[in-house]
Formats: C-alpha cells, structure tokens, sequence
C-alpha cells in the first residue's frame, strides 16, 4: 500500500509540475522597454507651489512670491522661462505630445508627483496617436486605467504607473497623453510646451481641445514605456541643456536624442533612446534640479531595459564655476564625478560613453580660465579609457577657424546651445557601432 500511496503522489507533483509549467510557457512574455522620457524638478527656491484644490473651479490668490514668477535658466537666457506659477490652470484637461522610439503592441505610462508635496489627482487620462496642433488621430484614442479605474490619486512625492494599454505602436510614432486635472496643475522648475484646454472639465476625449493654448508646464508624464517585441535596450542620454533640446524647434523631436533615434530606427536597431536633459543641469552642484550624480539612480537607472548611458554634463559647471568664480571647478573635480557615474553603472552592467562638451566661446558666461578646464576635460573623456566609449561631439559643431567657438552655421544666437542643424550634427557624430 505504501508503494501505491507513494506512486500516487509521485504522479501528482509530475502532473502539477506540468500543468505550471504549461501555464508559464502559454503566459504572455513582457518586454517592457523605455520610449520616451522626461525629468522632473522642483521649483526653484522661493517660488510656492500651488495647492491642491481638487475639485475646486475657481482659480486661486497664488502666495506673493509665486506670483513674483521665477528668472530665467541661467545657462540658457534665450529660452522660454518657465509660466508664473500664479497663472497655473485649474480643472482643465492638459495635452502633452510625445514621441516613443521604438515599436511596441502595448503602451504603459508613468507618471510622476515626485516633486509634489501634496497628493495629484488624476480625473480621466487618455492616450492616442497624435494628429496635428495635440489633435486625435480619428480611432486611436484609448482609455488609460489604473488597477482598473479610470481616475487616481498619486501620493506625494511618489511615481505611479498605469495599467498596460494594447495599443500598438510604430517607431517614432507621435502620441498625445491627455489628462484631466480636476485641482490645480502641478508646477516644476523643468517644463516643456503643452495643449492647454480654454475650457473647464474633462476634454480628454475631444479630438481637438477647445479653445486650446501652449503653455509652458512640468509634465505629469515622465516616461512612455512599450511592450516591444523587437527592442531589447535604452540609451540613456544623461545631461543639461544641450542633451534636452534647448533652442531646438519646440514640440518638433529635433534634439540630438530624437536625431539619434532616427538614426536606430532607419537602421533597424533594437536600441531605444530615452531623454534625462534637464536644462541648466550641473555634475557637481544643484542648477536646475539635483546634480547628475545624485539623479542617478531616479533618471537613469529606473529606466526600464536601460542598457548604455551617454553622458554629456560639465558645462553648466565650467560656466558658473568662473562667472562670477564663486563656486569654482577643476577638470579633476568633473572626472572624478563621471567615474562615479561609471563605477555606479558599470555596477548594474550598464555601459557608459563618455561625449566630449561642445564649443561655449562668447556664451553669456563663457570665460578664459573656463575654456582651459573644458579642453582639459575633453581631452581626458577621449583618453582615459575610463568609458565603455566616446562620443567626440566637440568637433562636430565647432567652428573650423576657431575649435572653442560654435560653427556659425549651427547656432544662431547664444552660441551656447546648437540650433536644430547643430543637432542633426552632433547626432550623425555617434557612431552606431557602440549600440550592437
């Protein structure tokens, strides 16, 4: 009896063993990889953020030093400053355009209200492929849920993500994220252009928001993730200014990143490309945001499928180190940080490349004694050996008479910041052989 007991049980566990193994062959695989990306940030100091108001239609009396509005980002004068926090929108749907990188059949959104200190709600979010001016793309438009519900509120300070959306996606492909905010929209120190309704209450599903504006405000979206069945990796680009986008055409994917996408895509690569620019960003100290080595692992290594990191920080550092010289900086100091970041990555076997810092003759803060240490600097990035790669972007834009100025024809004005040609010129400097 005992061994018929036992050759009874035997062939239970086997039988079970099978069925759970059946079970995890036919269970859908997920291979969910970063498409897009934006970083969030305070405001800056003295600006008050609005409260919550949920609900509440009536706009609200903003704190005085709200209201005082907030100065431009010093490495970037020539930008669109960031909107009086006074003047936040109310119990209006947003609209906020973006871009994902590579394919996928499943869409999944994460939002963010990381830097609010109090809760975010979430009236109704939508999700469709764009048409023009934030419009719908008739039968795209898709319901986003979250555990199920259509509304939700984020706690303060903290991330959330959405249920997976079966939406499927083609590379580059052009999205609208629309999102009714029943309070007050949240306010941050680092914005991008967004379709504002002129109208109060929930226009997530209009196919065309009424009475729209632009407006300049932190995204409640922080990254695009896909369910891709070709994909296998993210570039990280990790930087300020230059690495967002600044100067480049607004809401037209023309940054170096979105270049480098391009070029992965026509290349039909499995690679995808995810932005953490902040403008204003510094390696060492506070600019616009936490400084590079303390953003780490929120910006880059929370990135889903993120494999390699292209690293182009120090300007900001340079810049304000020598004007006024009040926080000076050495080429030592910024290796010293980037072989933190290396160290860090390598740690999770994420590669890094290092890119050497563009041109700053005749910008607003551009110095001699500054110059010296951003030449010292480059020439340490291309022969240290300490990254997996280089990504020589100087050359690339510089002016061939004079190497520590910007190439006329690349940028227009500030000689800072490359215009969108400028861009496309760096971008063709990456050498696509690193991203195999």
């Amino acid at each position: 009896m005992k061994i018929r007991h036992f050759a009874l049980a035997t062939a239970l566990i086997l039988a079970t063993a099978a069925l759970s193994t059946t079970g995890a062959e036919s269970a859908p695989k997920e291979n969910w990889i970063g498409a897009w990306g934006f970083v969030p940030t305070p405001l800056p100091p003295g600006v008050t953020p609005p409260p919550a108001n949920l609900g509440q239609v009536e706009p609200l009396s903003m704190p005085a030093a709200a209201a005082a509005g907030t100065p431009p980002l010093l490495d970037n004068p020539g930008r669109v400053p960031v909107e009086n926090p006074a003047s936040a929108p109310y119990n209006v749907t947003v609209r906020q355009l973006v871009r994902v990188a590579v394919a996928g059949d499943r869409v999944r959104l994460r939002f963010t209200n990381e830097e609010g200190s109090d809760v975010l709600a979430l009236g109704a979010v939508h999700v469709a492929a764009a048409g023009p001016d934030g419009g719908i793309v008739a039968g795209s438009d898709h319901v986003v849920t979250f555990n199920g519900n259509r509304s939700v509120i984020i706690p303060a300070s903290a991330p959330l993500l959405s249920d997976a959306v079966e939406m499927k996606v083609e590379p580059l492909e052009r999205l609208v994220i629309s999102i009714h905010v029943p309070g007050v929209a949240p306010r941050g120190g680092h914005s991008l252009f967004q379709y504002v309704s002129g109208s109060a209450g929930d226009e997530t599903a209009a196919p065309q928001l009424p009475h729209q504006s632009l407006m300049r405000l932190t995204s409640m979206v922080s990254q695009v993730e896909v369910d891709s069945p070709a994909a296998t990796a993210a570039i990280v680009t990790l930087g300020d200014s230059i690495t967002e986008g600044a100067q480049s055409t607004a809401n037209a994917f023309r940054g170096w990143p979105d270049r480098l996408a391009e070029r992965l895509a026509a290349a039909h690569s499995k690679w995808s490309v995810v932005n953490a620019g902040i403008g204003g960003n510094r390696l060492l100290r506070y600019g616009t945001g936490p400084n590079a080595l303390a953003r780490l692992d929120r910006d880059v290594f929370s990135v889903s499928g993120v494999k390699a990191i292209i690293l182009l920080e120090g300007i900001n550092d340079i810049g304000r180190g020598f004007y006024p010289p009040t926080e000076p900086v050495t080429a030592l100091g910024l290796e010293a940080a980037d072989k933190q970041i290396v160290e860090r990555a390598h740690a999770k076997g994420i590669k890094v490349y290092g890119a050497t810092l563009t041109p700053y003759k005749g910008a607003h803060y551009f110095m001699p004694e500054g110059e010296t240490v951003r030449e010292a600097y480059n020439q340490w990035i291309r022969t240290s050996g300490t990254f997996d790669g280089v990504v020589d972007f100087a050359p690339s834009v510089a002016d061939k008479a004079d190497p520590t100025a910007f190439a006329p024809a690349f940028n227009l004005n500030d000689r800072l910041h490359p215009n969108d040609a400028g861009y496309q010129a760096m971008a063709d400097a990456i050498d696509l052989g690193l991203f195999k």
